[in-house]
């Protein structure tokens, strides 16, 4: 069937696309957000930095799936089309959601608690890995030439979003409905259960979308192969390479940097939740107003200013945070921050799906980015926390600044994406 969506198509779909997306890293985030109550329940055993290594590794071994779920969903999304595999990807996170909700703890069934929290993670890992890159191509299809930076830049609104809203329950639980003890005991339980029933209302509003692109229309058997993807090695690298730095970068400070804020800056676990959530409102609403710049000066001016600021920023930040005691200096830095990661979040999904034709687009945004996120993005937290136990935390702020000067580079030498850009009008 010929896709001519009216305005009113356009927004609806970008609505419903986006409000999957939320839910979907609502899940994937309530894991980090509740790691310092859960840990106990699965691993026992070992001081508090260990036991939150052991989540970060479970953390970290989930995203290794995420280029298989790349791979898998971006192949369905390129033959069978985006909103088959959007709403295949959400039910998925739903299954793994509900494990963690129902699963004795350690005392209760021993080493197969682990086990079980790990096998939920490898199909959030499936489910995360799919969701990116599908979406990703799911709005920027939908939105006119003209608005696709600003339209495009609500996946990542619903990304922190689903983040906002998981540290949200949390403070809530926190402050209003339970004690301490009680989230430690059973309360951590509480989000997974919401977001399994959420994730199940969500996959019932994405089969009412409406396809993004006819793929018939593209006429080859190759839709979605890495024989296909395989054709463009150049788009394919770059991808990664746009990745690296940035994905570092908001896995430093988002999910790491609530756990960096108790461990490190000494800040107590209601102040540091209290702190991440509030910068995170404002770097949610910072993605509209980058992505609308980008529809005017490019992308790639963007991008360089994230890879300039990030790398000459990095360091001073994070010395500045770990050794305040305050509250308010505290959020300044981190939301200085997040105002220069902003310049990667806000436009990192169009700037891919750009690169790309349709019959191979959702492929090739998703899978080598999830290759890349696994890799760097996923192991961000565990590298922070091990350096931190070997009593050289300050190393971990170098690395974050490699890794975003090597993505800098491939900014200055990359075409901006926005004057050629391979999604039709």
């Amino acid at each position: 069937m010929s896709v001519q969506p009216t305005p009113a198509h356009r927004i609806w779909s970008i609505i419903g696309g986006s409000l999957g997306n939320l839910v979907e890293w609502y899940d994937w985030y309530a894991y980090t957000a509740f790691s310092l109550y859960f840990a106990d329940a699965f691993f026992p055993k070992g001081d508090a930095t260990a036991k939150l290594i052991n989540t970060a590794l479970v953390f970290a071994l989930g995203f290794l799936m995420r280029p298989i779920g790349g791979w898998l969903m971006g192949t369905y999304a390129d033959r069978k089309g985006r909103k088959a595999a959007l709403t295949l990807s959400v039910l998925l996170m739903s299954l793994g959601s509900l494990m963690i909700a129902v699963v004795p703890g350690y005392s209760s069934i021993g080493v197969a608690a682990p086990i079980v929290l790990l096998f939920a993670r490898v199909i959030q890992g499936l489910s995360v890995g799919g969701e990116y890159g599908t979406s990703a191509t799911y709005l920027s299809e939908m939105a006119v030439k003209k608005h696709r930076g600003f339209y495009s830049s609500f996946q990542y609104v619903t990304l922190i979003m689903g983040q906002l809203v998981a540290l949200g329950v949390l403070v809530l639980l926190q402050r209003v409905f339970l004690t301490e003890a009680q989230l430690h005991a059973w309360g951590w339980r509480i989000p997974f259960a919401v977001g399994a029933v959420l994730a199940v209302t969500v996959m019932y509003l994405r089969r009412s979308l409406q396809e993004s692109v006819d793929l018939k229309k593209q006429g080859s058997e190759q839709r979605g192969t890495l024989k296909a993807l395989a054709q463009h090695p150049k788009a394919t690298l770059l991808v990664v390479g746009l990745t690296l730095g940035g994905t570092v970068a908001f896995y430093t400070f988002t999910t790491y940097m609530q756990k960096f804020l108790v461990n490190t800056s000494g800040f107590s676990k209601g102040d540091a939740t209290l702190i991440s959530t509030l910068t995170s409102v404002l770097f949610m609403l910072l993605q509209p107003a980058f992505g609308w710049l980008s529809d005017r000066i490019g992308r790639k001016p963007l991008l360089i200013g994230f890879g300039l600021l990030g790398t000459l920023g990095t360091v001073p930040i994070m010395t500045g945070i770990a050794s305040t005691h305050s509250f308010w200096p505290a959020f300044c830095l981190l939301m200085l921050a997040l105002v220069i990661v902003s310049g990667y979040t806000s436009i990192n999904a169009v700037v891919k799906a750009e690169l790309f034709p349709a019959h191979v687009r959702a492929l090739g945004v998703g899978f080598p980015y999830a290759i890349a996120v696994s890799i760097f993005g996923g192991t961000a937290e565990y590298i922070g926390l091990s350096f931190k136990q070997n009593h050289h935390e300050s190393w971990f702020y170098w690395y974050v600044t490699g890794c975003i000067a090597v993505s800098l580079l491939v900014y200055v030498f990359m075409s901006d994406t926005k004057k050629y850009s391979k999604i039709g009008d």
